[in-house]
């Protein structure tokens, strides 16, 4: 439960953040709070009522960008039309007529706007720093390397396994203590800034 708790923390913050950008707001620690507790709530009443757990899925930021619509009033019709469609089972048969190749499409369409909206974000940082490199490398390397080989961390202590066994959870935690060591310590926002500074004068 700990290893889920962490991937969909995990995840839920990339897509608020990813919401952020797209919608042009100013993302705040308040906001980051509520919506940790919103998302607490939706799984403990998916708890109550024997369904699955809920949180913040990648797939709507693809939708949000793809549809142009930033209101939250189209996310209470939707809750509405989905509520019919649970309480009369005929119609929400009429879905199951949906061809595979139509929602394949859908999905590639989706997924890609998520990767190019990771991308987009990427992209206001200094690639200049061979520091923020290294870091996008290994939170990279590693996140896929688990993915790919599951028992990479197999001989590791179970506490450690737990931010090792899943791709998302040791690629983000990867890039989190590598951005600590290489930009937040003082001694290296020392030598952070002296570069930049070096590199304005030689401009």
């Amino acid at each position: 439960m700990i290893l889920i708790s962490l991937v969909s923390m995990v995840e839920s913050t990339g897509v608020y953040f990813a919401l952020s950008d797209i919608t042009g707001r100013s993302l705040k620690k308040q906001d980051l709070t509520r919506g940790y507790r919103a998302e607490g709530l939706a799984i403990i009443l998916g708890g109550i009522f024997n369904t699955f757990p809920y949180t913040g899925y990648s797939q709507n930021v693809g939708l949000v960008q793809l549809s142009g619509i930033k209101t939250r009033k189209v996310i209470y019709v939707a809750a509405a039309f989905l509520l019919v469609l649970g309480l009369v089972p005929k119609i929400g048969a009429v879905t199951t007529i949906i061809p595979t190749s139509v929602l394949g499409g859908a999905m590639v369409a989706m997924f890609g706007m998520v990767v190019a909206q990771g991308i987009k974000m990427l992209g206001k940082v200094n690639f200049t720093s061979q520091e923020n490199l290294l870091i996008i490398a290994c939170s990279v390397g590693v996140g896929l390397g688990v993915t790919v080989v599951p028992d990479l961390f197999q001989n590791f202590p179970s506490f450690i396994q737990l931010f090792t066994s899943n791709g998302i959870v040791a690629g983000s935690f990867t890039a989190i203590i590598l951005n600590i060591i290489f930009n937040m310590l003082p001694s290296r926002k020392k030598d952070s800034s002296e570069e930049m500074e070096l590199q304005q004068v030689s401009e």
